[in-house]
């Protein structure tokens, strides 16, 4: 199995929009590409939690069952759609992929 987290820092303003409501949409749209291919075992988007500590605006923990099907997740037509939106508001990207089990 492949782990995939990716976190992202949003830019205070982008797109006519604050850092926050940017990270919503966002969130919006990685919420999407719940089940978008087959191997897709965990599928997590999430934004701070009041009172919980974070050092980013968004993060995408998910579980693929091979790298074959986290490759056709990043190269799906969906997924790389929104991309340019992304790349547009983010000031930084962390990704982590790993192996486990």
């Amino acid at each position: 199995m492949i782990r995939h987290v990716v976190m992202w820092t949003m830019k205070p303003q982008a797109e006519g929009a604050d850092g926050g409501s940017n990270a919503l949409k966002v969130r919006e749209l990685l919420e999407s590409c719940r089940g978008l291919v087959p191997g897709m075992i965990e599928w997590q988007v999430v934004v701070p939690e009041p009172g919980l500590e974070a050092t980013c605006d968004l993060m995408l923990y998910s579980v693929f069952d091979s790298a074959e099907s986290l490759d056709a997740y990043q190269h799906h037509p969906h997924h790389v759609a929104m991309k340019p939106f992304i790349g547009t508001v983010r000031a930084e990207r962390h990704c982590f992929d790993c192996r486990v089990g």
